[in-house]
């Protein structure tokens, strides 16, 4: 069973992938942060070393498909629907049916994952010897702040998928932040994708498709996670969360479909409290002299050298004001982001322009693509706040 939710047209094709012998040694998962990206990657790693209802099935999709590759390659993601001929595989599914059978009674029947069997669970707990994640900083000593992933980090996960799985029939490596890969880790992670070792997966995890490597999304077979709509997120709050409607119509709007970010909110309920402090310091920054922006700009930038993502969101909340005052503007206001707020934008809107605040969201793009491509923290913010209008 997947344990994700609003995801049905990928669950779909995996759970046929599965049944029919065609999993891909390497998935990209595509989506906004907290869309499911993580949990749809668990869920993988769960199903094909499944032990229990069709893990013998899933087992089999994944060792055969990898042996397989080198004969004939599936042309697409689902591949050719027919399925496999009767028989194992040489070398490979005696060792796993023993697996098997050691471990826990399989039927073959029952959902993929089961979500209940020793692999699953293991896996879901983030102890399973056969499945490691990699991002931003892993291995890395405490307090050392990152901003890509290695070269070094790539050659380790290419010595783990070389090993024999230990306990499990197929080796996961998940990427996290896959697009933060530098030139030389995604060269050395091409090179694996190229020649996989047999009864491996790579899952490589992004928001942003465009900046990876043409020739690693060419060698993935991609998944879209889709945000899932506002009303069915609402309903989902207030049924299986206790939430009252109205904080599940905020968090459903503020979370952009987004569940993971939804759900979060629903537990941390200061994270509302601090988008508040965070949008009124906004207006207070938009409204003062230079001192005060400049001293904006000094303290985001101080923030960016300690904690990357955290500053990067404050500019993206900044974007969403902005995109909602444009919306104020040409008359959009069903669908603006901060409706909570609502009259504080009409009040700002007053006082500019269409033209002064389509060219501060361009200003803003702009800061984002700087910060990215490693600018100065501090020279491009201070740049971003003398152009307020």
């Amino acid at each position: 069973m997947w344990h994700i939710y609003g995801q049905d047209h990928i669950t779909r094709q995996l759970d046929v992938a599965l049944k029919t012998a065609r999993v891909s040694h390497a998935y990209l998962l595509v989506g906004p942060p907290h869309v499911g990206k993580m949990t749809l990657a668990t869920g993988i790693a769960q199903a094909v070393n499944c032990l229990a209802g069709g893990g013998q099935r899933a087992r089999q999709s994944a060792l055969s498909t990898v042996r397989s590759r080198d004969v004939e390659p599936a042309p697409n993601f689902l591949g050719d629907l027919e399925p496999p001929p009767e028989g194992n595989i040489p070398g490979l599914l005696d060792e796993t049916e023993t697996l098997v059978s050691a471990e826990a009674p399989v039927d073959a029947g029952g959902p993929v994952p089961c979500g209940q069997c020793p692999q699953c669970q293991r896996v879901a707990q983030g102890v399973h010897p056969d499945v490691r994640i990699i991002g931003v900083g892993t291995g890395d000593d405490e307090g050392v702040n990152r901003r890509d992933i290695r070269i070094e980090q790539v050659r380790e996960i290419e010595s783990f998928l070389n090993l024999t799985p230990y306990e499990g029939a197929c080796k996961v490596v998940v990427v996290d932040g896959a697009e933060l890969m530098n030139t030389a880790a995604a060269n050395a992670l091409l090179k694996t994708l190229e020649e996989p070792p047999p009864g491996s997966m790579l899952l490589l995890l992004t928001g942003n498709e465009d900046a990876l490597l043409p020739t690693i999304r060419s060698r993935c077979s991609a998944l879209y996670l889709k945000p899932v709509p506002k009303t069915d997120l609402q309903e989902r709050l207030i049924q299986d969360h206790a939430a009252e409607p109205e904080t599940a119509e905020l968090v459903a709007r503020l979370s952009r479909g987004c569940f993971g970010q939804a759900v979060n909110a629903l537990r941390d309920y200061q994270a509302l409290e601090q988008r508040e402090a965070d949008l009124q310091r906004l207006i207070q920054v938009c409204e003062g002299g230079l001192d005060v922006r400049f001293d904006y700009a000094s303290e985001v930038a101080t923030q960016f050298g300690s904690d990357r993502e955290a500053a990067r969101g404050l500019l993206y909340l900044w974007l969403r004001w902005w995109r909602d005052l444009l919306l104020v503007k040409e008359g959009g206001e069903e669908y603006l982001h901060n409706s909570d707020l609502a009259s504080a934008l009409r009040l700002q809107a007053t006082t500019l322009s269409t033209a002064d605040v389509v060219t501060f969201i361009k200003r803003l793009n702009r800061t984002l693509e700087a910060l990215d491509a490693n600018a100065n923290p501090r020279l491009a913010l201070e740049s971003l706040v003398m152009g307020l209008p």
